[in-house]
C-alpha cells in the first residue's frame, strides 16, 4: 500500500510543526498549511488521504475548508478546535468533519485518530468491494457500494461517519450496542474515551433521520428501532 498523505492545517506554526513531525515519524508523507485559502489550494494540489485542520484560521474558517473540500472531493477530516461545545460539534460535523479533537490535545490522542480514520477509510473501501450491495432494515435502505441511504421515498445525505454509524446500526437492527463498542467497532478506538463523539454523530442522524428511528438505552448505549 502506498504512503498515506497528511495534510496538516495550522495557524499556530508551533503545533503544525509538531503534528507534522509526529505524523511522519508515524510513516505518513505529510504537508501542510497555515490559511483557509491556502488549505483548499494544498488540497487541490497535494490530494491528501486525510486532514487535520483547525477550525481557528486566517482568510476562512475550517468550516469553510472542510466544506470546499469535501464538494471537490471527500476526504476523512480531523478537526482540532479551542473550545468544546456541542454546537460547535455539531456544526463540524454537519459540513463533513469525520472527527474532533478539543485543543490542548495529547499527540498520542491525535495519533491514534489518524490512524483510527485512515482504518475506517479502507474498511469502506473493502466493503464497497467485498460484494455486499445493501441491507434493508423496515423502511430503512442502505447502500454499501455507493454509499447512500433511503428512508422510504426519501434520500438522506449523510457524512461519511455517520454512514459507517447507521450501517453498523442496520447491522444489527433491534440490538442495544454500547457507547464503547461504538467507538471500538465504527471509529477503531481501541483505548481512548469519547463518548461525547458517538453521542453528537446520534443526535446529527437522529435529526436527518427523524427522533423515531435509534433509541437510547439507558445505562448502555443506543438501538436501532426497526420500522414496519
Amino acid at each position: 500500500m502506498s504512503q498515506r498523505r497528511v495534510l496538516v492545517v495550522d495557524d499556530e506554526a508551533t503545533i503544525c510543526e509538531s503534528v507534522a513531525a509526529r505524523l511522519r515519524a508515524e510513516g505518513f508523507d505529510v504537508v501542510t498549511a497555515s490559511d483557509g485559502p491556502g488549505a483548499v489550494a494544498e488540497c487541490e494540489a497535494s490530494e491528501p488521504d486525510l486532514l487535520v485542520l483547525d477550525v481557528m484560521l486566517p482568510g476562512f474558517d475550517g468550516l469553510e475548508v472542510c466544506r470546499r473540500v469535501q464538494a471537490a472531493r471527500p476526504v476523512p477530516v480531523l478537526m482540532l478546535t479551542a473550545r468544546a461545545d456541542e454546537t460547535d460539534m455539531l456544526i463540524g460535523l454537519g459540513v463533513g468533519a469525520d472527527d474532533y479533537l478539543s485543543k490542548p490535545f495529547s499527540m498520542r490522542v491525535l495519533v491514534a485518530r489518524v490512524h483510527a480514520l485512515v482504518r475506517r477509510a479502507e474498511r469502506a473501501t473493502e466493503a464497497a468491494s467485498s460484494g455486499q450491495a445493501g441491507m434493508s432494515v423496515g423502511d430503512l435502505e442502505v447502500d454499501l457500494v455507493e454509499r447512500r441511504v433511503r428512508r422510504g421515498d426519501d434520500e438522506i445525505h449523510l457524512t461519511r461517519t455517520e454512514f459507517d454509524l447507521l450501517a453498523h446500526f442496520a447491522s444489527r437492527p433491534r440490538a442495544a450496542i454500547s457507547r464503547e463498542s461504538l467507538l471500538a467497532e465504527v471509529w477503531g478506538w481501541g483505548d481512548v474515551a469519547g463518548s461525547r463523539t458517538v453521542d453528537s454523530h446520534v443526535k446529527a442522524l437522529r435529526r436527518k433521520l427523524g427522533g423515531d428511528l435509534i433509541r437510547t438505552v439507558h445505562g448502555v448505549g443506543y438501538a436501532l428501532d426497526v420500522q414496519k
